[in-house]
């Protein structure tokens, strides 16, 4: 059976990380791939609306609630520890071309770091992990491919050859 590839766009709190993902997503996007994001958040996320249907069921006691409407779905579930993105990915987006993520530095997985300047000029990650970076940062030392973090085009281009040489897809 065929996984789709998960990739993890990590890095410091406002080191440009949700800027890049939009770009990456417009732009593979754009060349016909079909794309899932998953976003990691510290905080409690609350997503739906207090008093509606939906958040009704959910209080009363539902594991699952699916608010469908003609273009739109939004799944709120318990879960019942943290759940890493390659499972979710492996649970909900099996029929996606890719599935990156922004945040979960501490998962293991493939990663691309931001390095912003401004923000900080170390690595969050041991390289181990990195399969690149994209920074503006022109001399930053790294043993992994470095991208201009505007050079989206280039950056897609790896990433599609990166694609192609994970395991199972084809």
């Amino acid at each position: 059976m065929m996984t789709v590839p998960v990739l993890a766009i990590v890095g410091y709190s406002n080191s440009g990380k949700t800027t890049l993902m939009e770009k990456l997503v417009a732009g593979l996007v754009a060349k016909g791939l079909r794309i899932a994001t998953i976003k990691h958040s510290h905080h409690q996320p609350e997503m739906d609306t207090p008093g509606k249907d939906s958040w009704r069921h959910k209080q009363a006691g539902a594991s699952t609630s699916l608010l469908v409407g003609p273009e739109k779905m939004l799944m709120v579930s318990d879960v019942d520890e943290a759940l890493n993105p390659q499972l979710l990915a492996a649970r909900l987006f099996a029929d996606y071309d890719l599935v990156l993520v922004e945040g979960y530095a501490s998962v293991a997985g493939p990663k691309i770091e931001v390095v912003r300047a401004e923000r900080s000029q170390e690595l969050r990650c041991n390289e181990g992990e990195l399969v690149a970076v994209a920074t503006d940062i022109t001399d930053l030392k790294v043993s992994v491919p470095l991208f201009d973090m505007n050079d989206i085009e280039s950056l897609i281009d790896f990433m599609l050859h990166w694609m192609k040489e994970e395991e199972g897809y084809s």
